[in-house]
Formats: C-alpha cells, sequence, structure tokens
C-alpha cells in the first residue's frame, strides 16, 4: 500500500494560527510560502499536492469527538480534561478554547494548503501540460471544499471564510446556506478541472484514494462530496442527479470510499480515535442509549461497541457501559465518505419521489446489519424516521449524528438526551475569537 509523502517542513509551512494567517519560518533547511509563489518545481508541487493529504488527518479527534459529544453519540469519561463533560454539555462553548479553535485552525490549514498548492501550480516553472495542471487544480479545489464543508458542519449559522487566499484582505464570514452554494461552487470547479484533465494525476496518491486516484474516479469522489453538499441543501432531486456521478452503488460494498490512511513509522501518524479495549483513560464510552435503542441482532452494536470489562463507567455524575470501539486499531482508516452513506442519501432522496426505492435502499442497510426488511410504515415521516435510525448505527461517530437531527429538525430532547441538571443542547460551536475581529 502507498504511504503518504510525508516532510517535516510541510508540518511547519502549512501552520496557520488565528485569522488563517501563515507564521514566519526561519529555518535556512526548509523552504518557505515564498519559494513556492514562483518557480517551483515539479517536485515541489508533488510534495505539496501530497503534504495536503497528510495535513488534514492533523487533529481530527477534535472534530469527531466535539460533534459527537454535542450529539450524545459518546462521551468523554476519562476525566483528563473537565470541559468534555462540562462545557461541551453545558455551555457556553469558550470561543478562545481548544474545543471551538483546534479543529477550525486544523481544517483551515487544509484550504491553506490547497491555495498554496494552486498559487504554485499556476506559476511553476515545471512545463506542465494544460492536463497536468487541471489535474491539480482539480485535486486542490476538491480538498479545499472538503475542508470548507467540515468546518462549516461545526460552524453552522455562525458561518464561515470562503475566501482565505490573501491572509492580509480575508473575505467576510457567510452565513450558512450562502456558506453551502459557495462550497458547491468550488467543488464544481474542481469537477470542471478534473473533466479537462488527463489519465492520470502527475503526482501519486495514498492508498486511502485507491480506486480514486486518477482524474476520472477521483471526479466520482469530488460529486460525492457534492452529494452531501445537496443533501444539506435539501435540494433531492439534485442529490438524486449527482449521485449518478458518484461511486453511489446499491449492492457495492459499503466501505467503498476515499480515508485517511495512517502509519506508525517515520514522520507517519496514527489513529487518534482508535481507543485501547478496557483500558483506564481510555473511557470514551458511546451514550447507553445507543445500544438500548438497537435491534435484536444488530450486527453493528457488537462491531462498534464492547462492554467496559470492569463494569460502569462514572465521571461527573455521567455513567455508560460500553466503550465505543469504531476502530481496531490505531492504524485503521478514517472514512471522508463511503458508499454507505451515499445509499442512506439515496433512501432519503427518495422518499418522496420513489418510496419503494427509499425502502429498498433502506433494506440494503439493514440486512447488511443482519436485520430483517423494513415492515414499517411507508409514509414520508416513518420513512425518514426509519432512515435517521440506520444514519445512527451505520455512522456511528463518524461526524453526521449533529448535522442530521439540526437539518431535520430534530435537535430536541427526544433524540439528545439531558442526562444531567443543567446540561443543555447545543448546535454548533462558536466563531473563534480573533476570526471575529
Amino acid at each position: 500500500m502507498k504511504n503518504i509523502y510525508i516532510k517535516v517542513f510541510f508540518f511547519a509551512l502549512i501552520m496557520v494560527v488565528a485569522g488563517c494567517e501563515l507564521e514566519e519560518i526561519d529555518n535556512p533547511n526548509a523552504p518557505t510560502v515564498e519559494s513556492f509563489d514562483e518557480g517551483a518545481s515539479q517536485a515541489d508541487i508533488q510534495l505539496l499536492a501530497a503534504g495536503i493529504e497528510a495535513v488534514i488527518r492533523n487533529d481530527l479527534e477534535f472534530h469527531y469527538d466535539t460533534m459527537s459529544i454535542l450529539a450524545r453519540e459518546y462521551y468523554d469519561l476519562s476525566g483528563v480534561d473537565p470541559r468534555y463533560t462540562g462545557e461541551l454539555l453545558k455551555g457556553p462553548l469558550d470561543n478562545n478554547g481548544f474545543l471551538t479553535t483546534r479543529a477550525f485552525a486544523a481544517w483551515y490549514k487544509v484550504v491553506k494548503g490547497a491555495n498554496v498548492l494552486l498559487n504554485a501550480v499556476e506559476n511553476s516553472e515545471a512545463g506542465f501540460s494544460d492536463a497536468d495542471k487541471n489535474g491539480y487544480y482539480g485535486y486542490a479545489n476538491t480538498m479545499k471544499a472538503y475542508a470548507l464543508l467540515m468546518v462549516l458542519n461545526r460552524q453552522y449559522e455562525n458561518g464561515i471564510r470562503l475566501d482565505v487566499a490573501d491572509p492580509d484582505n480575508l473575505g467576510p464570514i457567510v452565513g450558512y446556506s450562502e456558506a453551502l452554494t459557495g462550497i458547491r461552487a468550488v467543488l464544481d470547479e474542481g469537477f470542471v478541472n478534473l473533466a479537462n484533465s488527463g489519465d492520470a494525476f502527475d503526482y501519486d496518491l495514498s492508498a486511502g484514494f485507491d480506486n480514486f486516484d486518477t482524474p476520472s474516479s477521483f471526479a466520482q469522489f469530488n460529486r460525492a462530496i457534492a452529494v452531501r453538499v445537496a443533501l444539506y441543501q435539501g435540494n433531492l432531486a439534485e442529490v438524486r442527479t449527482l449521485l449518478n456521478g458518484s461511486f453511489f452503488d446499491l449492492n457495492g460494498d459499503l466501505n467503498l470510499g476515499v480515508a485517511h490512511v495512517f502509519g506508525l513509522t517515520g514522520n507517519d501518524i496514527p489513529n487518534a480515535q482508535f481507543h485501547v479495549p478496557n483500558q483506564s483513560g481510555q473511557e470514551f464510552m458511546i451514550h447507553d442509549s445507543w445500544v438500548a435503542d438497537s435491534e435484536a441482532g444488530d450486527t453493528r452494536v457488537d462491531e462498534k461497541s464492547i462492554l467496559f470489562e470492569t463494569g460502569t463507567v462514572m465521571f461527573d455524575n455521567l455513567s455508560a457501559d460500553y466503550q465505543i470501539a469504531v476502530y481496531d486499531s490505531n492504524v485503521d482508516p478514517v472514512f471522508m465518505i463511503r458508499n454507505e452513506e451515499l445509499i442512506l442519501i439515496y433512501a432519503e432522496a427518495q422518499v418522496d419521489n420513489d418510496p419503494a426505492m427509499a425502502v429498498a435502499a433502506i433494506n440494503r442497510i439493514r440486512n447488511e446489519a443482519g436485520l430483517s426488511d423494513y415492515d414499517g410504515p411507508t409514509d414520508a415521516t416513518s420513512l425518514i424516521e426509519e432512515i435517521l435510525n440506520q444514519r445512527r448505527y451505520s455512522l456511528l461517530a463518524e461526524g453526521h449524528r449533529l448535522v442530521d437531527l439540526r437539518r431535520l429538525g430534530r435537535l430536541n430532547e427526544t433524540y439528545v438526551p439531558l442526562d444531567r441538571d443543567g446540561d443543555n443542547i447545543l448546535d454548533s460551536f462558536p466563531t473563534p475569537f480573533n476570526e471575529g475581529l
């Protein structure tokens, strides 16, 4: 399997501080941002492209943990930092604290890396063909759009900056709907770039892009992210159209998709969302309702949870019995998007268009989890409830639950249990302090 070509200096190069600015780098043995602005070599460009894949994995746990805890998918009962059971569950969220700023900065590092790559390719003296340039542009725009969508999922109505190309002249913070429109535009630009690329990229993608490592197959990943954007926009007709250009396959492998990959050698990093089973200090515990509400025989319960062998874990007046076990090792991949999600999106997009196909897609997911066919009502409300339930179990800890409850008007105590007096339901993260200046 191919590894990401990680170089230490890239991590320094793309370090982003508040306001999406780059720090000055005083290192005579490493290149600066300015050195890529004019005359970058082919090797420089390839390094920048690979570096985006390296940087996009940084601090993933801060995104997924905080998003999941807000939705009460699981708790951090390790006691390492009481803010995980205090601030995240009660509010208000500190706009200058790491729970707000860490993931925000991480996603904008990716955006900055993509912008650096776009500029470097444009001004390179490597003699790239137009097809090769478009390959880089399509890759950069797709990764940029993905990162912007992930940070928008956190910020919601607080909005994000779409334009951060010039740190001295940042674009405005725009609201949720405008941001979705802007992200879709970046994806569409990338899709056009990919359509005008050759048969192969000028650089090697990591093993996380196996099956999607040519411009034409990478374009399917681009369209899959566009499907997610259209879903969030509530444009289900557009969802159905875009699915045709993605890697959606109703009968295909549920885990077909694009992923972050990890390693334990050299300058690589492990998957920090893996938790050692039954180990003290690793008490990331699934909310008891996730197990209690499951259907008998659902194989996803045993696949994604472990009964903590020392008994009920208690901390800060919260308790849980099952440790989260979505990942089996610290080198397991973390999916950016996969076919299982696309099948569930397809089901949702067919509820009002073709309920029979919605049920067929639901059954594809249920049967894969060892469950019998859906036999409930087929009115729109009932089907959406069933799809939401399947998303709860299929996409546990993948950052979707909070977004789903928000967009479907279900972010309330029926779906988000409040286990203590004083706990509250929070729908988003605040704009970091420096960003609001």
